[in-house]
C-alpha cells in the first residue's frame, strides 16, 4: 500500500502532463515532415514547371529560395512553441527564467556574433535578390573566390556546386561581394585574333556575318537576345590584332553561346582562307572547350 501510495503522484502526472508532453513531441515530429512535405510540394512544383528549360526566371529562383528559407524557419518557430508547452508541463516557471534568459541572450550575442551577421547577411541576400537557386555566381570572402551554382540558400549559408562537382557552404556573413553571371541576361566576350598579314575588312566582314547568321543557329540560336555585335580591334601586338566580339544571350547560357561562335568562326575563317597563328587557334580552342568564368554579366 505504502509503495502504490509514494508512486500515486507520478502515476498521475504520466498519465495526464506526461502523456500531454508525448502528443506534443509526436505533435512537432509530425507538423515537421508536414512543413518538410509541402516544402518538396512546391519546389518539385517549381522544378517541374522548369524541368525542359536551359534558364529559370528570376521569379521561379527566389521563389525556390524563398521557400526553402521558409520551411527553416517554420520548423524553428514551430520547435520553440512546442518546447515552451512542454516546459509548462514539466511545472517551469518561464516568467522566473526571463532575468537569466536575457543575461544568456545577451552572452550568445557577444559569443555568436558571426552567426547572428549570417543571419542578416542571408536576410537582405534574399530580401534584395542577389541571388538564387540555380543562378552562376562567383562569391568572394575574406579566404578567396569561390564560383559555383547556387544549390541552396538559408539564412546562414549558401550552398554552391563547383565546376569539379565539390559543394561549397560559404556563411553568407564572410560574404564580402557576389558576382551573379545568370541574373536576367548575360553577355557572351568573343577575342578573335586575327593575323596582322590578313585583310582586316575581310575578316571583320566575315564576324559581321557570323554575328547576323548565329541568330539563326540551330543550337544556340534560342539563347541570344539580340544581333551580336563586332565591338572592333580590342588590343593590337605583334603578329596579331584581337577582334571583339559581345553577344547578349539568356542567363547562364553566355558560354555555350560563346563556344558556338568560335567554332563557326573558326570554320567560316578557314573556308575564306584566313589563317590563325598556332597560338591564335590554340587559344580560340580553349574557349570551345571550357567556361571563361569571368564572361558573365548582368
Amino acid at each position: 500500500m505504502r509503495f502504490q501510495t509514494d508512486f500515486n503522484p507520478i502515476l498521475n502526472w504520466l498519465s495526464n502532463n506526461g502523456l500531454e508532453v508525448v502528443l506534443l513531441v509526436l505533435g512537432a515530429a509530425l507538423l515537421t515532415r508536414v512543413i518538410a512535405k509541402i516544402a518538396r510540394m512546391w519546389t518539385g512544383r517549381i522544378d517541374a514547371k522548369h524541368s525542359d528549360e536551359d534558364f529559370w526566371s528570376e521569379e521561379s529562383k527566389h521563389l525556390h529560395s524563398l521557400i526553402q528559407v521558409i520551411s527553416y524557419v517554420a520548423v524553428g518557430v514551430l520547435y520553440i512553441l512546442f518546447g515552451i508547452q512542454i516546459l509548462l508541463r514539466f511545472g517551469v516557471n518561464l516568467v522566473a527564467l526571463v532575468a537569466p534568459a536575457t543575461v544568456l541572450g545577451a552572452a550568445l550575442g557577444f559569443g555568436a556574433q558571426k552567426i547572428v551577421q549570417d543571419f542578416l547577411a542571408g536576410f537582405f541576400v534574399l530580401a534584395e535578390r542577389q541571388y538564387g537557386y540555380g543562378d552562376i555566381v562567383e562569391l568572394t570572402t575574406a579566404t578567396g573566390v569561390t564560383a559555383g551554382t547556387v544549390e541552396d540558400v538559408t539564412l546562414r549559408i549558401t550552398r554552391l556546386r563547383t565546376l569539379d562537382g565539390e559543394a561549397v557552404i560559404v556563411p553568407n556573413g564572410q560574404i564580402v561581394t557576389a558576382v551573379n553571371q545568370s541574373q536576367d541576361w548575360a553577355r557572351a566576350i568573343i577575342d578573335v585574333p586575327v593575323p596582322n598579314n590578313a585583310d582586316m575588312d575581310k575578316a571583320n566582314e566575315v564576324l559581321a556575318e557570323v554575328c547576323r547568321e548565329i541568330l539563326d543557329d540551330e543550337r544556340v540560336g534560342q539563347y541570344i537576345l539580340d544581333e551580336p555585335t563586332v565591338m572592333g580591334v580590342q588590343s593590337i601586338r605583334l603578329e596579331q590584332t584581337v577582334i571583339r566580339l559581345l553577344a547578349r544571350t539568356k542567363p547562364g547560357m553566355q558560354w555555350e553561346v560563346g563556344r558556338r561562335m568560335r567554332a563557326v568562326i573558326l570554320r567560316r575563317f578557314r573556308a575564306e582562307g584566313i589563317v590563325l597563328e598556332p597560338e591564335a587557334l590554340a587559344a580560340i580552342r580553349a574557349g570551345m572547350v571550357r567556361p571563361q568564368t569571368g564572361e558573365g554579366g548582368a
